[in-house]
């Protein structure tokens, strides 16, 4: 079998989460649900921080950018997996395999780079009051989130431009309902051994470098609650970080939890249902987790909704 890489007319077919004809209309309703209630409640919290003026804070700044980025992450999988299960067809062209696998790297990277700014927001708030508003000021947040940008764009544009390299064989079946970037380079039929190197040295330097800033951050964070010394002082500090500490812990548990349940079997199918929970059931929750226990943010999604 002759590789090829007829771009033009090159598609792939995603298998999607089942086969099976009776679970696509279940299916279809329990994300068409899921992507709506994301995207309600992410946008919520973008027009309440922006309505309230009290939210006009680095810390909710930053909270605004990571709700827009998880409404972008969802809608770059979602509508199409609705569109193909509504259309009975799992094809996807090569041009738009290639830019889905570019747009959800993109942003699943603004994600953790966002997190760790957060984190590093949280950190210089409860560890250096005085001196927060001068450290975090209106130019530095914008280069932190800039520097997220760049990055983010950098890592997905080299992994496309990798992908593009490839050449293809006639099997091109991805079982995932998305164009994931290590199934696209597994279909390959040209060597992959670059593409291989590439994703698991940048995985490590962008993976690691953001979660090591987060432990540290934290780490530091809860030295200083510890040496406050009245229990509702300590209270009041860690409620400051509550949110953000149950969002990371909620995607990078769930991130690990795909990375084991793909390591510890070679169904790519049982892969794709975990996944689930790192695409799609992590931005629809990040909404609920501030909104509760948050109390600005309760109060200005009241005012807005009055």
């Amino acid at each position: 079998m002759e590789p090829r890489n007829h771009t033009h007319f090159q598609h792939f077919i995603l298998l999607g989460l089942s086969e099976e004809a009776e679970l696509q209309p279940l299916l279809f309703g329990l994300f068409l649900s899921m992507y709506l209630v994301t995207v309600t409640g992410n946008l919520l919290i973008i027009l309440a921080i922006i309505k309230d003026n009290h939210l006009h804070t680095p810390m909710y700044f930053f909270l605004l950018n990571l709700s827009f980025v998880d409404i972008c992450s969802t809608s770059t999988t979602v509508p199409k997996m609705l569109l193909n299960i509504q259309m009975q067809s799992r094809v996807i062209s090569y041009e738009h395999c290639i830019t889905q696998m570019h747009f959800f790297l993109l942003f699943t990277g603004l994600d953790h780079f966002l997190l760790t700014v957060m984190a590093y927001d949280r950190f210089v708030a409860i560890c250096h009051p005085l001196h927060y508003m001068v450290i975090m000021n209106p130019r530095f947040c914008g280069l932190l989130l800039l520097t997220c940008w760049l990055l983010s764009v950098l890592d997905a544009l080299l992994h496309a431009l990798m992908a593009l390299r490839l050449s293809f064989c006639t099997e091109l079946e991805i079982s995932h309902f998305l164009c994931e970037l290590n199934q696209v380079v597994q279909l390959a039929c040209s060597d992959t051994s670059l593409n291989t190197l590439v994703i698991y040295f940048v995985a490590g330097l962008l993976g690691v470098i953001p979660l090591s800033g987060i432990l540290f951050s934290y780490t530091k964070i809860v030295s200083s609650i510890l040496k406050i010394s009245s229990a509702v002082g300590k209270y009041k500090a860690f409620s400051t970080c509550g949110s953000h500490l149950s969002v990371v812990s909620l995607f990078y548990g769930t991130a690990l939890g795909v990375y084991l349940s793909s390591a510890a079997t070679q169904n790519s199918r049982s892969s794709a249902i975990a996944s689930v929970m790192y695409t799609v059931a992590t931005p629809m929750l990040n909404p609920f987790i501030y909104t509760l226990r948050n109390k600005d943010i309760k109060v200005a999604l009241q005012k807005l909704c009055s």
